[in-house]
């Protein structure tokens, strides 16, 4: 369930209610007995739990698919540039 803010019109009395989507809007301030309006609110964070998808995921998966061919030329790369620093 949601947490709501709320503002008092008359005495700016501001305050949370937690209830259902479906429940009926809080219409009287606790403190004064006037009218409140909802206030439009930012929300809670996003929170990612877990592995997730990352860019570096990514890259990891498209380099480990590519053809045995090209990962045996680049194997062969590094084995000639340290043959020749010998």
């Amino acid at each position: 369930m949601p947490t709501y803010e709320y503002r008092c019109l008359e005495c700016g009395h501001q305050f949370e209610a937690f209830h259902s989507m479906q429940d009926d809007p809080i219409r009287i301030c606790p403190e004064c007995g006037k009218r409140v309006e909802r206030l439009i609110s930012g929300g809670s964070g996003l929170i990612f739990k877990g592995s997730g998808f990352y860019v570096t995921d990514y890259q990891r998966k498209r380099d480990s698919a590519k053809p045995d061919s090209l990962n045996k030329k680049k194997l062969d790369d590094k084995k000639e540039k340290t043959s020749i620093g010998d």
